[in-house]
Parts: C-alpha cells; sequence; structure tokens
C-alpha cells in the first residue's frame, strides 16, 4: 500500500517546523493513538518494561533548542511507539519499532515495522519540508506491507484512516506552533532586548550538534 500527500502549515518557517518535529516529546504528545515514543538501543524490544518505564517519565515538549538538541532523532537510532488505531471495526494496538533511516535538514526518512495480536506491517516513509507563499509545505509519503485482518480490509478502507490520523496530527502541531509563536511575543514584548542571533537557521544549528563556523561553511 501506498500512503502520500502534502500538509501546509501556515504563518510559520522551515526551521520552526523542523525544530519542532524533531523533538519525540512532541511527536509522541501530538500523534493520534501514540501511548509512548521511546529510543531504544535495538529493534528487538520488550514492550512491557517500556510500559512501566514510561509510566515513570516526565518529559514535556518544548520550544528550548538547547533541550531538542540532548533528545533529538538521530539518524541510525531506533524509536520504540505503542500505537493504538481504529481501522473499521478493529481497534488494534501496534507495538512498532522505527529506525531513523536518514536525517538532513530538511528531510527525514525512516523504515519500521510494528504489530499487534491479528494485524503487522512493515513501512517505509518520508517527509521533506519546503518554503511556499503561506508558510511551510510538509510532503510526506509512505510505502507499507500489511498483513493480518487489517490487510483484508483492502487500501479502500486503509487509505482514509492514514489521511485522517496524518492531518489530525500536522494540525496539532500547527497549532502547537502557533502557542510558541505568541508565546515568543509576550516574552519579547516583556524583554529588554532581544538577540537575534539565536534564532532561525541558529535554532536548527543546535538541534543538528553544528557549530557556528560548520554552520557558516555549509
Amino acid at each position: 500500500m501506498e500512503f502520500n500527500g502534502t500538509f501546509e502549515l501556515e504563518d510559520t518557517t522551515v526551521d520552526e517546523v523542523w525544530l519542532a518535529l524533531s523533538d519525540p516529546a512532541l511527536i509522541e504528545q501530538l500523534l493520534p493513538g501514540c501511548q509512548f515514543l521511546m529510543r531504544v538501543d535495538e529493534t528487538d524490544v520488550d514492550f512491557d518494561e517500556l510500559r512501566e518505564e514510561a509510566a515513570d517519565r516526565e518529559v514535556e515538549p518544548t520550544a528550548d533548542p538547547d533541550v531538542i538538541a540532548r533528545r533529538a532523532f538521530e539518524e541510525g537510532e531506533h524509536y520504540a511507539a505503542l500505537m493504538q488505531i481504529s481501522v473499521g471495526p478493529v481497534n488494534p494496538t501496534f507495538e512498532t519499532v522505527v529506525t531513523i533511516d536518514d536525517r538532513e535538514y530538511p528531510e527525514m526518512s525512516a523504515v519500521g515495522k510494528g504489530a499487534s495480536s491479528n494485524s503487522s506491517f512493515e513501512m517505509a516513509s518520508g517527509m521533506t519540508l519546503s518554503e511556499n507563499e503561506d508558510g511551510v509545505a510538509v510532503e510526506w509519503e509512505t510505502e507499507a506491507d500489511v498483513f493480518g485482518k487489517v490487510a483484508q480490509m483492502g487500501q479502500r478502507v486503509v487509505n482514509p484512516v492514514a489521511n485522517r490520523v496524518v492531518k489530525r496530527f500536522f494540525s496539532s502541531v500547527q497549532d502547537q506552533l502557533h502557542e510558541r509563536q505568541l508565546a515568543d511575543v509576550e516574552a519579547d514584548a516583556s524583554a529588554d532586548e532581544s538577540d537575534p542571533t539565536d534564532s532561525g537557521r541558529g535554532l536548527v544549528d543546535r538541534v543538528l550538534g553544528r557549530s557556528g563556523s560548520d554552520a557558516s561553511d555549509s
């Protein structure tokens, strides 16, 4: 099965969107049906242990680039997620492990697999960010092999579900970005002065772990 589309995020920049989408804590909070999203050392995961670990965590999304840089998605790293998705009459919970295949501003791709009691899938997905007149366009695509009960429903049933999940997710990202922009405006209004060198591309450089000299050479 193949899924793809473009979602428009208004009144924002590629830097702001990239920064937000680099934060696993924000993805966990905004992705519909996601119960937890955690970095793991390998793809063979004990989800019972992860459930207990997730219950004891206190991780909050943030706009602080230093915090995001410490926990941002990394190329080659593995991430485990517990995802509950309603597909037609079934409501499977997928134990999912995803590996970041490539991550270079403004593009990221990943491969992964997931399994529930009666269905499973393998997938490869990617996204690219680009500026447009109103803000940012997020082009996304996923190719998935689906097995079991969900596969029996066919793409005519599964495709609207995938599109609905993506739309809800990026709508939540849009809301989050606007909240952060309002907070920044209020902070700037109350501050005596601001440092313009700590915005825009600088945020991205810090998330990617680049120094100022590295950024100037790119």
